[in-house]
């Protein structure tokens, strides 16, 4: 048998592999294209090149041992290769069954996030085996049927390449080597295929579907390393810096900015010397708690009565959108005020584990106690050292947590964090000390654990579900602001609640706008209730916080409070690398290595439209100013 052959033939055996999964992942999600005037059906020839990129790549090695190795290797060559292909099917029939519950998860298939909390076994591990049993339970069922059939049914058939004349097999290679180098690129342009190759539609689950999970993974791991700074330009366009400055300071109305420091500017308040001024302030983070579920912005009734209640004692936002789709992009934004940095999220890069603005840089200076308070470990997403190297005094994790009544995957429950909260605000309120405090829930996270007897189940749903999980940490928003009240320091404290980002932000738009739309809440003592429906983003909600302490400072938060005429009615969202910029109801989406588009946002979905040129190009200058930003380590507070 030719080298030809044996190679054609495992290429098969590997993109089999794949088609099966796009078929079975095409049939579990038609009914989320099927309506869309596009032809879905082309998937698979794009899927197909997708599929080649990795098949090619897998190939190379075999190639090589097949066309160079002299005869007598012939045995060595037959054995490694049986087995390095019995491990190369296995590992992508292993992820292509894994596809579909992150599938379910994220609606997306396996990127960065497949790998990145790989970091953190204890939780992951923990989630897995509470959630995904099945899943296991078939991949290794199927895993283990396909290993006994290869090793059973294997038939020498490499060492029948070696009967070929060695001269006949070294004339294979550079065909070969042209012909797997041509598979690697599927493309004849200058630049070789990649993940936007697979986004020939504007329906964006067939998108994934089209995708190989496998390269999308590599694929972001590349992006993340490689391309996360040094190259966003290569990645979403040029733009000269000071243009994009310039649009980024317009459309964010910042006036009188620093020459050096970009984005930070003097900021007086509209509540300085009056009763609504406020010693403390204190920040409670909700995990994963999207619009939907919460009655006062629209949501489903029942689920949030304390939230509810407590949405008629204060300034409510009921536009209010995160930032993105993960806990240190809600964390920036909420705690930073700034939007999210192409690639890692700051929390977790170099540049901004010291001198990065945060409320606690801002306020430890002026005298404040700063702590951030987390039933889980700190360590997750790096949240301890960016704390702590950001102007956080005391970092109150799981570990410091010594008679916890409930503890779960992910941490102590929510219950014990707002009583641990309540009682570090006592003793910091008798000891006179101002105090400004980040509080991060964790009950509302798969798998969903939460004490029994707190609250009274929602009917039709299991027990661990996000509608439950999200009931309790109600009841522990409700408990704790019942406590606040009960003391002294409650009348001198500023309370901001709101979510980091949505439970699960999926939908069949390039970016599911109406999934990053969270609630949001300002009250406390002299706090004048109104509710406002305006667009509004975490940096706006910052901004507001400090606007009513009557904070006047040098700040580079990228938003207004809400009482100033500054305050635009705008949002920046990013969804894995996609980002979205909207300005009413217009929005524009800018994707790796595509054009950018135009939409309408109309009825909570996305209508493409004519290119607003202007606005997808201060879109483009939004990701270039943001990592220009960090690079230069220009976001911080001017003293």
């Amino acid at each position: 048998m030719s080298v030809f052959k044996e190679l054609l033939k495992y290429y098969f055996y590997l993109v089999l592999v794949f088609f099966i999964g796009r078929v079975f992942l095409f049939i579990a999600y038609f009914e989320r294209f099927s309506n869309d005037d596009v032809n879905y059906w082309l998937t698979f020839f794009y899927g197909l090149r997708m599929d080649t990129i990795v098949a090619s790549t897998f190939l190379l090695v075999p190639m090589v041992l097949l066309t160079l190795s002299p005869t007598l290797l012939r045995e060595f060559v037959n054995k490694f290769l049986k087995y390095y292909f019995l491990v190369i099917i296995s590992f992508f029939i292993y992820i292509e069954i894994a596809t579909f519950p992150f599938f379910a998860q994220y609606d997306v298939r396996p990127n960065f996030l497949f790998v990145e909390y790989l970091e953190y076994p204890q939780e992951v591990m923990g989630m897995i085996l509470a959630d995904y049993k099945m899943a296991l339970f078939i991949a290794f069922s199927l895993i283990g049927v396909f290993v006994y059939s290869y090793l059973k049914y294997f038939k020498e058939s490499f060492l029948d390449v070696f009967d070929d004349l060695y001269v006949h097999r070294l004339l294979w290679f550079i065909p070969l080597v042209l012909l797997l180098f041509i598979g690697m690129r599927s493309s004849f342009g200058h630049r070789a295929a990649n993940n936007s190759d697979a986004m020939y539609s504007s329906n964006r689950i067939l998108n994934e579907v089209t995708k190989n999970s496998f390269y999308s993974i590599v694929y972001a791991i590349y992006s993340t390393k490689e391309h996360s700074s040094k190259s966003v330009s290569k990645r979403y366009g040029k733009m000269d810096i000071n243009e994009a400055i310039q649009r980024v300071q317009k459309e964010l109305n910042i006036e009188n900015a620093d020459t050096k420091y970009i984005l930070s500017r003097f900021e007086k308040s509209h509540f300085k010397n009056t009763p609504i001024q406020k010693k403390n302030i204190v920040i409670f983070i909700q995990e994963s708690m999207g619009y939907q579920f919460v009655e006062a912005v629209g949501g489903e009734a029942g689920i949030t009565p304390e939230v509810n209640k407590l949405a008629k004692q204060s300034i409510l936002f009921t536009n209010l959108y995160s930032n993105g789709t993960r806990s240190v992009r809600g964390l920036a934004g909420s705690v930073a005020g700034n939007f999210s940095v192409p690639g890692k999220g700051v929390l977790k890069r170099n540049k901004s584990q010291n001198d990065f603005f945060t409320l606690g840089n801002l306020l430890q200076p002026m005298g404040y106690h700063t702590s951030f308070i987390y039933g889980g470990e700190s360590r997750f997403d790096n949240m301890k050292s960016w704390f702590l190297g950001n102007g956080f005094s005391e970092i109150i994790d799981q570990s410091k947590f010594t008679n916890a009544t409930y503890t779960g995957t992910w941490g102590v429950c929510d219950g014990d964090v707002v009583n641990r909260a309540n009682k570090e605000y006592v003793k910091l309120y008798k000891q006179n000390k101002k105090f400004a405090s980040v509080i991060f829930s964790t009950s509302n996270h798969t798998p969903f654990d939460f004490p029994d007897g707190k609250i009274e189940l929602i009917d039709g749903v299991e027990k661990k579900s996000v509608k439950n999980a999200i009931k309790y940490a109600d009841f522990a928003i409700g408990d704790f602001i019942r406590q606040a009240k009960k003391e002294d320091y409650y009348k001198d404290t500023l309370f901001v609640i709101l979510a980091d980002h949505n439970v699960r932000v999926y939908g069949d738009d390039i970016v599911p706008v109406n999934m990053f739309q969270i609630p949001g809440l300002i009250l406390g003592a002299n706090i004048k209730p109104m509710v406002y429906d305006t667009i509004s983003t975490q940096p706006d909600l910052l901004a507001t916080a400090l606007d009513l302490m009557g904070i006047e400072r040098k700040i580079p938060v990228m938003g207004h409070s809400i009482f100033s005429d500054k305050k635009r009615n705008l949002s920046l969202m990013q969804f894995n690398d996609t980002y979205a910029l909207r300005i009413d109801d217009t929005i524009a989406v800018i994707r790796p290595n595509t054009k950018a588009l135009t939409f309408q946002y109309d009825n909570k979905r996305l209508v493409e439209t004519t290119h607003n040129e202007k606005l997808e190009k201060d879109l483009l200058a939004f990701v270039l100013v943001l990592n220009h930003v960090y690079e230069n380590r220009l976001y911080k507070e001017i003293k």
